[in-house]
């Protein structure tokens, strides 16, 4: 089918920054959909009916799918396709059937004026989306733009900074950009934030302090735990085990502090993970270090497996730190992974290992034992040895791709 539907990229100067085709697209269009403001900006063009986007903006999404074949204009800010409508937009109509005419974006804007080369810049959205995300790209130099949900991001934003640190951290606060309201604010995140900032706006940090959490192997005292903990060499050689790649889901099972799924989740920003903890005390502090360790988006499921394995989405890879020997728990998660995909379980006792044993006779995969030893004072004495820790046994096993 021809294309019907345009998204159309539209910035704080109007109608004068769209091009000769974009204008004739709304002109055109029988429906045009976009935020109030957006209509506003396009009110000299519009002839056909408009739509506003209600709250939440996907309650307006059947009212579009249904002209399907009729000239419908959809408004967004800048790219339609940078945290914007489009990738909404994808899940109703076809690309083939849509024609996106981007005009420059926020992030292109804030670059423009800075100097900045966009591909050095981690960008990112707190729109709808947890402002603690940041704190994963956080490293004394790094150029980060943090796209507001409205006023109070700003100062959210340089809390958390100082909160880290980072708080001789430089912000541009850039409001309106490329209107004739444009406003750049040049401020210390330690400095005392305005309170008329644009709801409008980005913020671009340069980023300034010695807070840097390491790519991988968090040290243990980086999560608040109670004990239950996969220890941070265990866990090296777990991850290892699992094997994270872009886009795959972890079920991380008897969670107790979420260092795995943490882990995992850190380990590709397209990683997701689903930790599920029967402990109420212990789910919540699971999701705490998630928030504190830059990975807010961790789904973390209070119930005991394999109850609450149910509904769950499908795993690509599975890990059991608590629970083995609930029955049912390592059969449910091997009758859930997809094809290809990993099981990993630990255990120091030698009741779950003796099942490990047993399941490995059935399933196939490779036992490991891994032990670790710290060095450690002697007595009273100022002489040192290496003290074991308790030895783990691991069981990891791949599912055929024909299972």
């Amino acid at each position: 089918m021809k294309p019907w539907l345009s998204v159309i990229g539209i910035g704080e100067d109007g109608v004068d920054g769209l091009s000769a085709r974009a204008r004739a697209l709304i002109e055109g269009a029988a429906l045009v959909a976009g935020g109030v403001r957006h209509l506003a900006l396009a009110a000299p063009l519009i002839r056909g009916e408009r739509l506003a986007w209600p709250s939440p903006l996907r309650d307006a999404l059947p009212a579009i799918a249904a002209r399907r074949g009729t000239p419908v204009a959809v408004l967004a800010s800048g790219d339609p396709n940078w945290f914007g409508v489009g990738e909404t937009l994808r899940g109703i109509v076809a690309a083939e059937e849509t024609l996106c005419i981007p005009a420059p974006s926020s992030l292109a804007l804030a670059c423009a004026r800075l100097g900045w080369a966009a591909h050095d810049v981690a960008a990112m959205s707190a729109c709808g989306r947890p402002l603690e995300a940041v704190v994963s790209v956080l490293h004394d130099g790094a150029r980060v733009i943090v796209l507001s949900a409205d006023a109070r991001t700003p100062a959210a934003l340089a809390a958390l900074l100082c909160e880290r640190g980072c708080g001789a951290s430089v912000l541009h606060v850039m409001e309106a950009l490329g209107g004739p309201h444009e406003c750049i604010r040049r401020l210390g995140a330690d400095a005392t934030i305005p309170d008329d900032i644009n709801p409008l706006n980005l913020v671009a940090v340069e980023v300034a302090g010695r807070f840097c959490l390491p790519l991988a192997s968090l040290s243990d005292d980086a999560f608040a735990h109670d004990g239950q903990i996969t220890k941070r060499e265990v866990r090296a050689a777990t991850l290892s085990a699992l094997a994270p790649r872009p886009g795959a889901l972890l079920w991380d099972i008897g969670c107790g502090s979420g260092s795995v799924a943490i882990e995992w989740s850190r380990a590709h920003p397209a990683c997701r993970a689903v930790a599920i903890e029967p402990r109420p005390d212990r789910a919540e502090r699971a999701m705490a270090n998630a928030r504190a360790l830059g990975v807010p988006e961790l789904r973390v499921v209070v119930g005991r497996a394999p109850d609450a394995l149910d509904g769950l989405p499908l795993p690509d890879a599975v890990f059991i730190g608590g629970g083995a020997r609930d029955p049912g728990v390592i059969d449910g998660a091997w009758h859930a992974l997809r094809p290809g995909g990993m099981l990993v379980v630990n255990s120091v006792t030698v009741e779950t290992q003796a099942l490990l044993i047993e399941t490995r006779s059935r399933l196939g995969g490779t036992l490991t034992r891994l032990a670790i030893e710290r060095l450690d004072t002697v007595g009273d004495s100022h002489l040192h040895g290496f003290r074991p820790a308790m030895a783990v046994m691991q069981w990891a096993v791949r599912k055929p791709w024909d299972a």
